[in-house]
C-alpha cells in the first residue's frame, strides 16, 4: 500500500498525492529553496519561501504566483477522524522548538493575550524562516527565546499560563 498525503493549496483545492507520484516528479533542485520542475511539457519555477514543519504548512511561489500550501498525512487524517486533533492542542502549555536552529524574530511579550495561530516567533532552520504560531488562545507566561539565539530540538521557546 502506498503512503497518500492529502494536499489543500489556499484552503480550497484539494489534492491526493502518493509518495511515488512525488518521487516521479521531474524536479531539479536549483538551490537550497527552489527548484525547476517539468511536468505536460511545461516549465515551473518554484521556490519554497515559509515553511512551517510543525503545522506542515508551507508557502510557496510557483511562476510568480504564491500558494499556502498544508500536506496532511495519514497518520493526521487518522488523528483528525478520531477528535484527538483540537483536544491535544489545547491542553499546551510549553511550546517547545521543533528543531534546532536561530531565533530570527519574536513578536509576543509576556503577558501578552494571543489567538490560536497567531505568529509567535521566526526560527531559522537549514535556510528556511519557519515561523512558530500559536497551538492555542492563551496568554503569554514567559518567553525563553531571544532575538538573534541559536536553540536546540525541544528548548522551551514559549510558556502559556
Amino acid at each position: 500500500m502506498s503512503k497518500q498525503f492529502i494536499t489543500k493549496v489556499n484552503n480550497n483545492q484539494v489534492f491526493e498525492i502518493s509518495k511515488e507520484d512525488a518521487y516521479q516528479l521531474d524536479a531539479i533542485n536549483t538551490s537550497e529553496n527552489n527548484r525547476h520542475i517539468l511536468h505536460n511539457n511545461k516549465s515551473y519555477q518554484v521556490e519554497i519561501s515559509e515553511s512551517n514543519y510543525l503545522n506542515k504548512t508551507y508557502t510557496i511561489q510557483v511562476n510568480n504566483a504564491t500558494y499556502r500550501v498544508n500536506i496532511s498525512d495519514d497518520l493526521d487524517r487518522l488523528i483528525t477522524e478520531m477528535g484527538f486533533e483540537n483536544s491535544a492542542s489545547k491542553h499546551i502549555n510549553k511550546l517547545k522548538a521543533p528543531m534546532p536552529g536561530l531565533i530570527l524574530e519574536v513578536f509576543v511579550k509576556t503577558g501578552q493575550e494571543v489567538k490560536e495561530n497567531d505568529s509567535l516567533l521566526i526560527l531559522e532552520a537549514m535556510k528556511m524562516e519557519n515561523i512558530i504560531t500559536s497551538p492555542r488562545d492563551g496568554i503569554i507566561k514567559s518567553i525563553s527565546a531571544v532575538k538573534g539565539e541559536a536553540v536546540e530540538k525541544n528548548y522551551l521557546l514559549i510558556e502559556f499560563e
